[in-house]
Formats: C-alpha cells, sequence, structure tokens
C-alpha cells in the first residue's frame, strides 16, 4: 500500500490548448535559460533569445511564476523593472546562509530603515525628495543603505542639475522576502511606517 502511494504523481495542470501548450514551453525555455545564466537577464534579451513578442514573454514569466510559487519548489522567479532572475526561496534563506557562512541579516538604524521605506514605495527618487518626505539629512542613512547593497543608482533626474535617482535592489527583494515591488505592503501610514515593523534586513 505504501509502495503504491509513494508512485502517485503529482497532479499538474495539462495545457488544453495549443496557446496554453506554447507558454508552458515558453516558461520552461525562460526557467532553462535564467538558470544557466546565472545573472539578471533583461526583459528585451529574453524576446530576443524566444523569438517573441511582450505579450508573450509576459504570459510566460506568469505560468513560470506560478508553476515555482504553487510547487513550492526551492527558486522563485524574480522580477524588478526589465530584470529578471532566479532566486532561491526565502523560507530557505537560513540554509543558503548557512552553505556560505553568510549573516541572515544585517543591522539597520532607524534612520536607514526609514530611508530605505521612502525609497522602496517612491522610487525612482531623488536625495532631495528623499529629505523632504523625512525632513532630516539623509546622507549617512543612504550611504548605509548602499553599502548593504539594498540601494543603487538607477539614473538622473531630467531637472535642472540632473540628480542622481535611486532604487532598490534585487537584493532588498531578496532580503524581505519578496520576489517583485507589488507585493510590498500597502502604505498606511508614512511612508516610513510598513518598513519598520522590523529593525533587521
Amino acid at each position: 500500500m505504501q509502495k503504491q502511494m509513494m508512485q502517485q504523481p503529482v497532479d499538474t495542470p495539462v495545457p488544453t490548448s495549443p496557446d496554453e501548450q506554447m507558454v508552458a514551453e515558453l516558461a520552461a525555455a525562460i526557467e532553462s535559460i535564467l538558470f544557466v545564466s546565472g545573472r539578471p537577464l533583461e526583459r528585451a534579451e529574453l524576446r530576443k533569445l524566444l523569438d517573441i513578442d511582450e505579450e508573450n514573454l509576459t504570459q510566460s514569466l506568469q505560468t513560470l511564476e506560478h508553476e515555482l510559487e504553487n510547487h513550492r519548489r526551492g527558486i522563485r522567479l524574480q522580477r524588478l523593472g526589465e530584470q529578471v532572475q532566479l532566486v532561491t526561496a526565502p523560507e530557505n534563506a537560513r540554509y543558503i546562509a548557512a552553505l556560505l557562512g553568510l549573516p541572515m541579516s544585517a543591522k539597520l538604524t532607524s534612520a536607514a530603515m526609514e530611508t530605505l521605506a521612502v525609497i522602496s514605495y517612491r522610487q525612482p527618487v531623488t536625495r532631495a525628495q528623499i529629505e523632504a518626505t523625512r525632513g532630516v539629512n539623509s546622507d549617512r542613512a543612504l550611504a548605509s543603505l548602499i553599502q548593504h547593497g539594498l540601494v543603487v543608482e538607477v539614473g538622473r533626474a531630467q531637472t535642472v542639475g540632473r540628480p542622481t535617482l535611486f532604487g532598490t535592489t534585487p537584493e532588498f527583494l531578496q532580503q524581505f522576502g519578496l520576489t517583485k515591488l507589488e507585493q510590498l505592503p500597502p502604505v498606511t501610514g508614512t511612508p516610513g511606517t510598513p518598513a519598520q515593523s522590523s529593525a533587521e534586513v
């Protein structure tokens, strides 16, 4: 009886139309490409490699994302802007940290956490906009976030002086157990409130 139970296949939705079959095949191809690349790939790169349009790419990415999550796989699809990559599942972070000899979290000051919250919800954002929101100088907090790899320069604003724009990194998503920015909790108070629920990253 036990042997029969172990041999039962896992229920997996089977594509019922040519279009669904194509999307499923593209999703598998994307998984292979991202696995081999070992780095974030631009959506434009994937479109070119697979010779598909943006609509088919979006459908295929959604299919891959759902497959990885619904089957509780050890990897997840992470999307940040135009970049896509495979990352380890957040719930397995402690095992990866143990393997690589890395600390589980990086300590951040409350000022850094507040600055990170402003950036994560309002990106891309300039230093002046960050300080206008917080009401205080944010140089040290911003430097700390950049040092921890949670924030990076993402471009220049099309305004007088071309100030630097800042945004979050894939590492930010990984540290907070997210696969895309849309998973950030809704803002219910000030811009810094949601991210300040923990003093650790």
